[in-house]
């Protein structure tokens, strides 16, 4: 998968922080703390959180929707926003973070703060250390594994990625893409081959990055100016400067699929195919990784082929089209 490490997840988010840090985290070390521009009692206090930056930022206007012919207007809640925000941010963190953290990375006050972190913790959805630090708790993991159960793309999926795996003795990957911001690992299928490459479920990657960032970039809809301010902050081991990286995404649009020969990590192809909406844009991907030594030119471009029609297949069933 786009991001993998050798000898496991945790080493590659040490080696390239990029991968669970944002832009404006870059260079900052797994434990680091975003921090907050935006002045308390305007952000902070009733804003929320990007899931990629930390940064508060200010709600957006209320949205009005439609329903049966009246408008509806949809208020904010500070007291969820606040408590999101805060699940986000634990979520981030590779340690536990005192309240004094959370609060000031949040602009929150700390009594709000405090009130919101015991209510948390009464529902076992964070917890508190010995040391007086807050991280999540186990009352997350039934939620997500409800996520993944009722998701249709994971059902549909999984029997692709087996297949896959199985018949070319690589990992396999299903990925849902978060705009520009991000990338999850929602599925896997693991070869029964010893392989140095793994990532776990849940794993976030920078949205552009690698194979499946060329396939963001080409079925996304996004403006080529915010396309090139998200890709100026990815790092890679042997990065491709913006140009040529924009011709390759030009070859994707018009192949469906995606190569990646040891730009994002040395050795290793990555291989990625979109999963398109009934729009046509990329909702989520396929993903394949092996070593460079292992995978020709003519194999890859074979197994892309074969991963296309999968993915293909995959969004007949999802969209019906």
């Amino acid at each position: 998968m786009d991001g993998l490490a050798l000898g496991g997840i945790q080493d590659l988010q040490r080696r390239h922080a990029n991968i669970v840090a944002s832009p404006d985290r870059a260079g900052a070390g797994p434990t680091a703390v975003p921090t907050v521009t935006q002045r308390r009692g305007q952000a902070g206090l009733h804003g929320d959180v990007d899931d990629m930056s930390g940064a508060a930022r200010l709600p957006e206007t209320p949205a009005y929707v439609e329903r049966e012919g009246s408008p509806l207007r949809l208020r904010a809640v500070p007291a969820v926003t606040r408590a999101f925000a805060i699940l986000r941010l634990l979520g981030r963190s590779a340690s536990p973070l005192p309240l004094k953290a959370i609060a000031q990375t949040l602009d929150l006050y700390p009594s709000t703060c405090l009130h919101i972190l015991r209510a948390l913790a009464q529902e076992k959805l964070v917890k508190i250390d010995p040391l007086k630090r807050y991280g999540l708790d186990v009352g997350m993991l039934p939620l997500a594994r409800a996520v993944l159960a009722n998701s249709s793309f994971v059902t549909l999926v999984q029997p692709e990625l087996d297949r896959l795996s199985k018949q070319y003795g690589l990992n396999a990957f299903g990925v849902e893409t978060r705009g520009l911001e991000q990338m999850v690992v929602v599925a896997r299928s693991r070869s029964r081959v010893l392989f140095g490459l793994q990532v776990e479920v849940g794993s976030r990657f920078p949205a552009l990055i690698s194979a499946t960032g060329r396939c963001v970039a080409a079925f996304g809809k996004h403006a080529w100016s915010d396309i090139e301010r998200r890709f100026r902050t990815l790092r890679w081991q042997n990065a491709p400067d913006f140009d040529t990286w924009r011709r390759e995404v030009e070859t994707v649009s018009r192949n469906g699929y995606s190569i990646d020969r040891g730009n994002y990590i040395n050795g290793v192809t990555i291989i990625a195919v979109p999963i398109l909406d009934p729009n046509g844009m990329m909702s989520q991907g396929i993903v394949l990784l092996g070593l460079t030594e292992q995978i020709r030119n003519r194999t890859a471009i074979a197994m892309a082929k074969d991963m296309r029609t999968a993915a293909e297949m995959v969004a007949r069933q999802m969209h019906g089209h």
